[in-house]
């Protein structure tokens, strides 16, 4: 009996825990829990319970307790791994700093430089940028003055060309004007005597054409062009007569005989016409070449190039060529048979 009295106490100050460590105890995690309790079955064993010698009730169960010892290895040991964490987080960082810095001031002084590079460059460009400015409002205002002048010179240029093509026809007139009187003489020699003078020309005329008197030459001479070589054709005689009629007279007949044969050669006598209106009127010659063979129509080349067809009684005059050959169309279909 004194035994189990000496015992009670015992059992009761190993029953009796203290709260804080249950609380601790209660507030760790599972895994904590367990290696706890399997390190107090490896470091102590449970007590084991003994029977009562009176045996009248069963012996009361002993509870199980976490010690303190487990839970401060697990504080250290979690203020361990912080520590070396924060430890090897500091070295870390020490080293980085270390190793970057060199690479940081010379990557800094190549971005200053580059900076102030760059800001030179556009100091220039923002300079070269108003000067172009200035040079294009310049060349604005010196393209308004030249398209407006041009504009002028171009209203003058249509007042001119206008002028000049008046000028130019009326020169043309003056010309074939003063050559109304004249007359050319083809296929006389050069070496004859005829082309010497104007009464040689005077008296070619009255053995061709066997004029009543003869005609009043003012002047004679060859065509201004240089002296063919023996073989060719000789140089045109261009006469200038005094009187109008005798001009017209001579050349009425020289349409009518066309060649005509004096002192053993073949001579033809044309108007004189100036370049424009000899292109002009060659023209028409292969116009007027149709017109001879068709019948009952009558044809004429007025001055300076104006054909003029009759026919039937109607009197048309061209001086284009593609209206006349058109009209000779429908002349040779209403006289086909």
């Amino acid at each position: 009996h004194l035994q189990t009295s000496r015992r009670r106490p015992q059992r009761r100050s190993r029953d009796t825990v203290p709260r804080e460590v249950e609380g601790r105890s209660t507030n760790m995690p599972q895994k904590n829990t367990k290696s706890v309790n399997n390190s107090q079955s490896n470091l102590r064993p449970g007590v084991r319970a003994v029977p009562s010698p009176l045996g009248d009730s069963p012996p009361p169960e002993v509870t199980r307790c976490t010690p303190p010892l487990a839970v401060d290895l697990t504080e250290l040991k979690s203020e361990l791994l912080h520590a070396l964490r924060n430890d090897v987080t500091a070295i870390f960082k020490t080293e980085l700093q270390a190793a970057l810095s060199d690479n940081l001031t010379s990557i800094k002084s190549e971005l200053l430089t580059l900076k102030t590079d760059l800001s030179v460059s556009i100091s220039s460009m923002k300079s070269d940028v108003a000067g172009l400015k200035a040079t294009v409002t310049e060349m604005e205002q010196s393209l308004s003055t030249c398209s407006d002048d041009i504009a002028a010179l171009q209203n003058k240029v249509y007042d001119l060309s206008k002028e000049c093509v008046r000028l130019d026809n009326k020169c043309e007139d003056l010309e074939s004007r003063a050559r109304r009187q004249n007359i050319r003489i083809i296929g006389v020699p050069e070496d004859d005597p005829a082309s010497l003078s104007a009464a040689g020309v005077s008296k070619l005329l009255v053995e061709a054409f066997k004029l009543d008197k003869e005609p009043i030459v003012d002047r004679a001479h060859r065509a201004l062009r240089p002296k063919p070589k023996p073989g060719e054709h000789p140089r045109a005689i261009i006469a200038k007569l005094h009187y109008y009629t005798d001009c017209a007279d001579i050349l009425r007949k020289a349409r009518e005989l066309q060649r005509i044969k004096v002192r053993n050669m073949t001579i033809s006598v044309f108007p004189d016409h100036t370049a424009r209106t000899a292109r002009a009127r060659a023209a028409f010659n292969n116009v007027r070449r149709q017109l001879r063979e068709i019948e009952g129509v009558r044809f004429g080349l007025l001055h300076p190039a104006r054909l003029r067809i009759t026919h039937g009684g109607q009197q048309r005059d061209f001086t284009s060529l593609g209206e006349a050959m058109a009209f000779i169309k429908t002349l040779k279909k209403d006289t086909a048979p």
